[in-house]
């Protein structure tokens, strides 16, 4: 498949600036693969469709506040710090990107709010990536409390264009969050409440994790046509024995296995035995979805409205089948459904 095949319009209005009031209020389009069938339901409705001894695997990954506001040393100018990744814990070694990137050189020194923090430019890796390594005196717990006083909730700007608030630290997150080390919400996760789990676990159905620490390389833009020589970046998860025994328990009994979001998606069909059936382990995973795909574990999906282009949009198409979901977003423009993290959702049977 082409990059243009994915190209759509989608009118800057309609994608979403904050989320519903009520997380599980926000619409729901319901897609039929087998039928082609497309319903409009809301969030919380998902329950009339999945019962006793269905499987919904999530993703708890926690999302850290990993957008960091500095000056430079010496010229004092304003810098912004996006920690990708810790690659050192020990030496305190991490990936990030910078902004204005021309102004950050090796040697560099950065200072962050009126803390004790510091760190020094110790590599170029891309045009704005950089390697640095904070200099701070205090324990790995100190120093977790700090980033979390002082960094902010990591929206993309580019896409939501208003202030970041404080109401978004709780609402950028999921209720599965658990560990820590995403950069990027798993976002269908998002519509998900305390009362709805309750709800689903009275009627039977089982709700279990893996970990996949979403990182940006999920937003970043396709820049070929030919799809096949786009590369992902790695993600780091895991897969613990308890949700392989649930979801391999439910694939024998042919009831649903629902992937909450692409990022689960992509972890359980990363780690898939020769029988077809899903394995316990952890890794990095780079997997790159697009149609046509032979799925072996998930047999529903729910997912996000994702933006035109997007790796997450290719996935979903490759789950539902290109022709349907693409007359699905269609239909999500006209009838006015919201569109990315803050979004609504869609789910696909």
């Amino acid at each position: 498949m082409k990059l243009s095949d994915f190209k759509f319009d989608v009118p800057k209005k309609l994608i979403a600036l904050y989320p519903t009031d009520n997380r599980d209020e926000s619409r729901l389009m319901v897609v039929h693969r087998k039928t082609g069938e497309i319903e409009h339901r809301t969030f919380k409705d998902i329950l009339e469709y999945f019962g006793e001894g269905d499987v919904f695997v999530t993703n708890d990954t926690k999302v850290f506040p990993a957008r960091l506001y500095g000056n430079k040393e010496k010229t004092g100018a304003k810098i912004e710090v996006f920690l990708l990744r810790e690659l050192n814990p020990d030496l305190r070694l991490w990936d990030v990107l910078v902004d204005p990137a021309r102004k950050i050189r090796v040697g560099n020194k950065l200072y962050f709010g009126d803390s004790d923090l510091v760190a020094e430019v110790i590599d170029n890796t891309t045009s704005r990536g950089r390697t640095i390594r904070f200099l701070f005196d205090g324990n790995q717990e100190e120093f977790e409390k700090t980033i979390d006083t002082l960094g902010e909730t990591p929206l993309l700007k580019e896409i939501i264009e208003r202030k970041i608030e404080p109401e978004d630290r709780e609402r950028y997150q999921t209720v599965f969050a658990k560990n820590v080390g995403a950069v990027a919400a798993p976002t269908a996760g998002l519509h998900f409440t305390p009362q709805l789990l309750k709800r689903l676990e009275l009627k039977g159905v089982e709700v279990t994790p893996i970990t996949l620490h979403v990182g940006l390389g999920t937003f970043r833009q396709v820049d070929v046509e030919d799809l096949t020589k786009h590369k992902m970046d790695s993600e780091n998860y895991f897969i613990p024995e308890k949700t392989v025994d649930l979801v391999n328990e439910a694939l024998d009994n042919k009831k649903r296995v629902v992937a909450v979001g692409t990022t689960s998606l992509k972890t359980v069909e990363s780690s898939v035995t020769a029988g077809g059936r899903l394995k316990a382990s952890s890794g990095w995973t780079d997997k790159f979805i697009i149609p046509p795909y032979d799925f072996k574990i998930a047999n529903s999906l729910i997912t996000n409205f994702h933006l035109p282009e997007s790796t997450l949009l290719m996935t979903a198409a490759a789950f539902g089948g290109y022709d349907l979901i693409m007359k699905a977003y269609k239909e999500a423009v006209k009838e006015k459904y919201r569109f990315f993290s803050y979004g609504d959702a869609m789910l696909i049977l």
